[in-house]
């Protein structure tokens, strides 16, 4: 269950831009803002397909301007549309289909015309049965309405003035159903085949079911679907039919075979004829769109028709609205999936942007083929609304990525400074491995005690102890810009320098350092709020040059300083007690004229330097800070009964084995003076040394108290004694030194 949550919680910008995006673009959908995209990525898969091979089934008569100028009148005379039926049907074809309104007569030659009219049963004439625009009805010529052989050519144009659909059938003014004029035709050539109509709703012609078009299929929205309507397959582009003029049959120029056992369309192809319309092939953005006669549009019906009873496979078929919407759903989630997946690859923000590209390109490149190919196999998919769910998505995912940019550099923030976040994030060598010199300064910071301390508390409670400590430290630092290197459970090593260099740098650390020990009483004061023990600090600073940058490999990279002035800012702070500020000479010429408080100094011999150095104990520091640090008065009380005590001295974190013994002479609040039994085998005691040490409850070698630390400290004494300063005294122990030091004092009066 925790993984779920987790998984949930890791891709939960997924799971929110999936759906809202496929949300977005379904909504721009059904208000049909994608529709006309919808209908040019239809053409353009349709003018992709292979080439289909031509119809021989079908074959064209097509009446031009120089069959005008061949009859050298302006108009076609009945009598020479009865001349070219009998030449027509002398060639034995299954139908013949006149696409040429002939309601009315057009003498010479009417009679001639109406004798082959009633003499031949499959010729089929034509009728305007639904006006368009400011066209009204056509009526169908007499004699063939008679004989019920009239179909209807009303062809659909949509909102961009190209045919993409076709009708089977519709309804007149009398609501009767008409037969289109491609389907009469098809008719007549499958009644050779034994293939007749079945079904009552949807029709059953040969191997295929013909559904009836919807107002939703494909890309269309809302669009009229009245009459027995469908997709238009077309075989491909203007002349995909064999096509003869009508000069070439009244002079009986064409092979005698032709048009044998086929359908033969009569119809206008000329452009001054006024019957042309633009379709899927007319062209696209770059090219002269190209019309198609409505005679050729009425033979890739007919085929399209042919098609599907003859070999099943001519339709053009649609998804239900739900399944797009699913598909839709799906195309964004992959968008969405594909950018949050490929946000952390690379090296760098080039290359991460990079790998998203392609991938996005990539996946972009399979909607289009799958789709294409779903085309080909006469499926129309959503291709626009899931490419901009594609898009939309990746590009919200992206948008979300940057928005959290912010968000991410405050919380790298919280890990470094953000002088450090825009030099690592914004120069071009921010990133780099690798350092630089420079000369900084450096400030470590160490609780006394707190090992101890935290041994005594529960995790939760040193947790808890830590984040008030450090929310008031980060303060301090941050204003006076100081950088954070890294935490090492209660120390902070802070930089000043990196990675921008000041000229104050030096004063800005020392200042930071006061700041820092000042805030502790805030520190304090909350902690005993909650009950919890109070703290003391020790810092110390060393000014000098080291090699500052990103230090690791491409797999893990740390920001941070190399160098021995680092080792020697640690070693410095080794040698403080609670509440003190200690400077290397070198801080102190680099501060300059700034005015400090130097409470004192001494000579140390840190571990790895050859030679003592001095350091500096700072109470203070002047203009522009005004910062000063209250004198402590440590007064030392003599004990009225000396308290017995064993110690040993402690090395980093380890314990020596050799125990000491001796007694603590006076108390004070914070330290005790001791005096040592054995003077001639104690001889690894310096100043500065940690220590640790147990008090002889009433004397007795074999009870002893919990472990007291304190450091030796540099108070001048006389041979055989050392004074210290407490780090950490537990309160049981706190309890008795606290009663010894009351009783001292009151007996002393």
């Amino acid at each position: 269950m925790g993984k779920i949550k987790r998984f949930l919680w890791e891709w939960r910008a997924v799971g929110i831009t999936t759906p809202s995006i496929a949300g977005l673009v379904i909504l721009l959908r059904f208000l049909g803002l994608l529709q006309s995209w919808d209908w040019a990525a239809f053409d353009q898969y349709m003018r992709w397909r292979p080439p289909q091979p031509q119809d021989d089934r079908i074959v064209i008569v097509g009446i031009e301007e120089a069959d005008m100028q061949y009859l050298q009148q302006g108009y076609i005379a009945d009598g020479v549309y009865a001349k070219l039926l009998k030449k027509l049907k002398a060639r034995k074809p299954r139908a013949i289909g006149l696409d040429i309104y002939r309601d009315l007569p057009f003498e010479p030659g009417h009679q001639d015309l109406v004798k082959v009219f009633e003499s031949t049963d499959y010729v089929i004439g034509i009728q305007k049965v639904v006006g368009d625009g400011n066209n009204q009805p056509v009526p169908p010529p007499p004699v063939l309405k008679a004989k019920d052989q009239v179909g209807a050519n009303d062809v659909i144009a949509d909102a961009d003035n190209k045919i993409r659909r076709g009708f089977i059938y519709l309804a007149d003014a009398n609501n009767k159903p008409v037969y289109s004029f491609s389907f009469y035709l098809a008719l007549l050539y499958l009644q050779k085949e034994g293939i007749t109509v079945q079904g009552n709703k949807n029709w059953q012609l040969g191997k295929t079911l013909f559904s009836r078009f919807q107002s939703h299929d494909g890309g269309y929205i809302r669009a009229d679907d009245n009459g027995y309507q469908m997709l238009l397959n077309y075989q491909g582009e203007t002349g995909s039919f064999n096509t003869v003029s009508l000069r070439d049959i009244l002079e009986d120029r064409v092979p005698k075979d032709w048009g044998r056992d086929r359908i033969i369309l009569i119809g206008m192809v000329g452009e001054s004829f006024n019957d042309l319309f633009y379709t899927p092939y007319s062209g696209d953005l770059l090219s002269i769109p190209e019309p198609m006669s409505g005679v050729e549009v009425q033979a890739h019906l007919t085929s399209q028709i042919l098609n599907a009873a003859l070999k099943g496979n001519a339709l053009i078929k649609s998804w239900s609205e739900p399944q797009e919407w699913l598909w839709i759903a799906f195309w964004s989630g992959v968008g969405a999936i594909l950018t949050w997946r490929w946000r952390y690859v690379g090296k760098s923000l080039k290359s991460s942007f990079w790998w998203w590209g392609t991938t996005l390109i990539l996946a972009q490149g399979v909607l289009f083929g799958s789709t294409y190919i779903a085309f080909v196999w006469g499926w129309w998919l959503p291709v626009v609304a899931p490419f901009l769910a594609l898009t939309g998505a990746a590009i919200a995912i992206t948008t979300y990525i940057a928005n959290t940019a912010d968000s991410i550099r405050k919380t790298f923030g919280r890990y470094l400074t953000d002088e450090v976040v825009a030099t690592l994030l914004e120069s071009p060598e921010g990133l780099k491995i690798g350092g630089k010199r420079a000369k900084i300064t450096i400030v470590t910071s160490d609780l006394r005690g707190f090992t101890a301390l935290s041994e005594r508390l529960s995790p939760e409670a040193v947790v808890q102890v830590l984040n008030i400590y450090l929310e008031f430290m980060l303060d301090a630092i941050a204003q006076h810009q100081g950088t954070i290197d890294k935490f090492m459970g209660d120390g902070i090593v802070i930089l000043f320098g990196a990675p921008t260099r000041r000229a104050d740098d030096a004063q800005r650390g020392v200042a930071c350092a006061v700041a820092m020990q000042l805030a502790m009483t805030a520190v304090n004061e909350k902690l005993a709020q909650l009950d919890l023990p109070t703290l003391a600090m020790g810092i110390g600073i060393n000014t000098g040059e080291v090699v500052v940058g990103n230090i690791g490999s491409e797999k893990h990279t740390e920001y941070t300083v190399i160098g021995k002035e680092m080792n020697l800012a640690f070693r410095i702070e080794t040698y403080t007690t609670a509440k003190q500020i200690l400077i290397s000479e070198a801080t102190l010429k680099a501060i300059g004229s700034a005015t400090l408080r130097i409470d004192g100094e001494k000579q140390i011999k840190p571990k790895g330097v050859k030679e003592l150095i001095t350091v500096y104990d700072i109470g203070g520091i002047g203009e522009p800070y005004n910062l000063f640090l209250t004198k402590d008065t440590d007064i030392f009380v003599d004990l009225i009964a000396p308290i017995p005590i064993i110690y040993q001295i402690v090395d980093g974190k380890q314990v020596s084995t050799n125990i000491f013994k001796g007694h603590l002479i006076k108390l004070s609040g914070e330290g005790a003076l001791v005096q040592i039994d054995n003077i001639e085998s104690d001889t690894a005691l310096s100043n500065f040394i940690n220590i640790k040490l147990n008090l002889l409850i009433d004397g007795n070698p074999e009870k002893l108290s919990e472990d007291i630390y304190a450091k030796i400290s540099h108070k001048p004494a006389t041979p055989g004694n050392f004074y210290l300063q407490f780090t950490f005294k537990p309160p049981a122990e706190a309890g008795i030194l606290f009663k010894a030091l009351s009783q001292s004092i009151k007996d002393n009066k």
